[in-house]
């Protein structure tokens, strides 16, 4: 299995599959979100505020408050697609080197990520 992801923390990513899919946003946009955290493990992604599910939580000492909480679950990483911060469009990433360092850039408009 392949233990790279196209995704960093902090990227702005939009669903391409699943529940979320369809769902559209008040400005006619689908659903988008930051990367919470990645798992290039498992390859997977936690994105915040997409794919919600509700975890029933014991209390785990004395005087802890029990109940049912709602919280983020992983997506696998093959479902998002990377939106580019300059020209605001979901695209693909390709990679070049500049001064040692190696850059990802938008495949539409050219402009770097970093």
């Amino acid at each position: 299995m392949n233990k790279k992801v196209h995704v960093r923390t902090g990227d702005t990513v939009i669903l391409l599959t699943g529940k979320y899919e369809d769902k559209y946003e008040k400005n006619g946009d689908r659903k988008t979100g930051k990367v919470v955290e990645v798992s290039p493990k498992e390859g997977k992604v936690i994105v915040e505020n997409i794919n919600m599910i509700t975890k029933h939580v014991k209390p785990t000492r004395m005087g802890q408050q029990g109940g049912i909480i709602r919280t983020e679950a992983p997506v696998y990483a093959s479902k998002v697609q990377l939106v580019c911060p300059k020209c605001g469009k979901p695209t693909r990433i390709g990679h070049v080197f500049e001064d040692g360092k190696k850059l990802r850039l938008c495949k539409k408009c050219g402009k770097s990520f970093e």
